[in-house]
Formats: C-alpha cells, sequence, structure tokens
C-alpha cells in the first residue's frame, strides 16, 4: 500500500492524505489532537485503509476518536464515514442537518455519483455504508463542540458548494476548515513556488451568489488558515479568497455564454480548462505538469454544476 505520513500542520493538526481516486495530495482528512480525538472529512471508502495507517503513525489507535465530522456529505468527503465509523466504537459522526437522512440511506447520493463517475464508481467509491441514526449529531450555524479544555469549535452554515455544508472554526490555530466552498488548493504547485486555487461548483446545489457570500465571510473572519478539503492548508487567506472568488465569475461568465449558445457542459468544461492553462502558461507550468489531470478532471466535474445551475434558472 503506497502511502505517506501524515503532514503536520499545527502543534495539534495533521492531514492525512487519502489517495482519493489513487492520486496523491487529492482529498485530506484533518485530524485535531485533542482531549476528544477529532478528524474532519473521511474522504470516500477506499481512503478509510490511508486513515487508519495515519492514525497509528500518529500514535493513536482508531477506539479513541470520538467525532468524526464531514463538512457535507459528497462521496469524496463523506463515502467512507460508515465504514470509518464501524471501525471507531467510541465515535459520532457531525453533519449538518439536511445532509443526515443521506448518510442514514446513501442510496439516492450514489445514483447521483454513478451519474457523473459511470464505469470508475465502483473503484472510486465503494462500497458506501450506511450511518446509524443514533451515531449522528447535527451541527449547524452557530453550534459549538467542546473537543478540549482549550478548544471549542464552531460551526458555520456555508452554502454554495452544497446547501448541507458546514464549515468549522478553531479557534486555538485561527483556522477554519471550508470543505469545498472555499475551493480547491492545488498542492501540485508549491514545488513550483504557485499558489493555486479554483472554485468547486459540481452539482447539483451550485449557487454562485451563495458561495460568494460565504467567501466573503470567510475573508471577514481574517483566520490565519484555511484547511481546504483539496488539499492541505495555505496561510495566505485572503490571496486564496480573493483568487477563488475571481475565478468563480470567470467559471459563471463562461457558463452563461455557453449556456446561451445552447451547448453543454463538454464545450464549458473544454473552455474553463483553456482559461486556466493559459493562466497557469503565463506562470511558468509546463504543459506536462500533472496538475493538468486533475484540472481536467475538476472542470469537468465543475462544468456539469454550472450548467446544471442555468438550467434551474431557466425553468
Amino acid at each position: 500500500m503506497q502511502g505517506r505520513l501524515p503532514i503536520r500542520l499545527h502543534d495539534r493538526i495533521h492531514l492525512i492524505d487519502g489517495f482519493d481516486m489513487g492520486i496523491p495530495s487529492r482529498t485530506g482528512t484533518y485530524v485535531l489532537d485533542e482531549e476528544e480525538l477529532t478528524i474532519i472529512e473521511t474522504g470516500p471508502s477506499p481512503s478509510i485503509k490511508y486513515i487508519k495507517r495515519g492514525l497509528e503513525d500518529l500514535g493513536h489507535t482508531l477506539s479513541e476518536v470520538k467525532y468524526i465530522i464531514v463538512t457535507h456529505i459528497h462521496l469524496d468527503h463523506a463515502g467512507g464515514v460508515g465504514i470509518l465509523l464501524k471501525l471507531c466504537p467510541n465515535a459520532k459522526v457531525i453533519v449538518h442537518p439536511r445532509g443526515k437522512r443521506h448518510l442514514i440511506d446513501p442510496k439516492r447520493l450514489t445514483s447521483g455519483a454513478r451519474a457523473i463517475y459511470g464505469d470508475s464508481f465502483a473503484e472510486f467509491f465503494d462500497p458506501v455504508e450506511p450511518v446509524p441514526e443514533e451515531a449522528i449529531i447535527e451541527k449547524s450555524e452557530g453550534d459549538t463542540l467542546l473537543i478540549g479544555p482549550n478548544c471549542t469549535l464552531q460551526f458555520l452554515d456555508t452554502p454554495g458548494h452544497s446547501r448541507h455544508h458546514i464549515s468549522i472554526y478553531d479557534p486555538v490555530s485561527n483556522g477554519l476548515f471550508t470543505g469545498d466552498t472555499a475551493g480547491v488548493k492545488y498542492e501540485q504547485l508549491d514545488p513550483l513556488g504557485i499558489d493555486f486555487f479554483l472554485p468547486s461548483t459540481s452539482p447539483n446545489h451550485f449557487d454562485p451568489t451563495a458561495m460568494h457570500e460565504s467567501i466573503d465571510r470567510f475573508m471577514e473572519m481574517n483566520v490565519d488558515f484555511i484547511y481546504f478539503g483539496h488539499f492541505g492548508a495555505t496561510l495566505k487567506t485572503t490571496a486564496a479568497l480573493h483568487q477563488v472568488s475571481e475565478w468563480l465569475d470567470i467559471f459563471v461568465e463562461e457558463g452563461e455564454k455557453v449556456f446561451k449558445e445552447g451547448k453543454g457542459y463538454d464545450v464549458l468544461s473544454g473552455r474553463l480548462f483553456t482559461r486556466v492553462k493559459e493562466h497557469l502558461k503565463e506562470l511558468g507550468v509546463p504543459d506536462d505538469h500533472p496538475v493538468y489531470i486533475l484540472i481536467n478532471l475538476d472542470m469537468q466535474v465543475s462544468a456539469l454544476g454550472i450548467i446544471d445551475y442555468f438550467q434551474k434558472l431557466k425553468q
């Protein structure tokens, strides 16, 4: 099994690479080493073996885990929660109230993902196990969770990427776990000295107005860290949020053009990919850089969400 040691981001925060889709630095699980050992995001089911190994590397057992928090219930963030919970006998799962029913019965969630990923669904996500209702705690705007004598996590309702999205503020690091609302960090470009972030606009709850409002809210919080679902953390929080906000406008502008032309998501994903690649080429990123594999995939999924958004506006 390929793997890497957990990445230390703060005195008591580590990131475990879940090798989502078999790709390093794609999706991660955060471990908050407090009195009540807390995990944020599980990734899909194939990532659970990496979480188990990462916890062992940090000197923890699965029985120590008290809380498993998912920012939202998309399978690349929460698909593995049912399996992980079975391995963590003392844990509870925390989710937005709108996401609870999908954890209890994930059939609708998996059918939607199958429609997007087709034949690759089984490799990327299977199996998706239900979560018992009694193991679920709902958290939303204004709720808190005491996980240590000096740490009370605070929950924010942050729609835009999905309606069932929470972000989590950690007062100890003055950091914010933003799931997908604040976009994607492409860690693959870090060795080139390029800090690059794009919005995540996947179907079927994408709402650019709500996403802008959530991002504006993050800016007002003046945090020191943003912890992304994809992938890792940044200290350049203001620059990252401005970058995502600017690209969000570009995504929507391109989407509106394509929709008015009567064309589909495949045309839009191609145009978005071209815009991004032209920008990165100006920054010196070579055409054969492996980051383009991820960006191409992300543009396809984001294009689906944007076209879906404009179709709903027309109804």
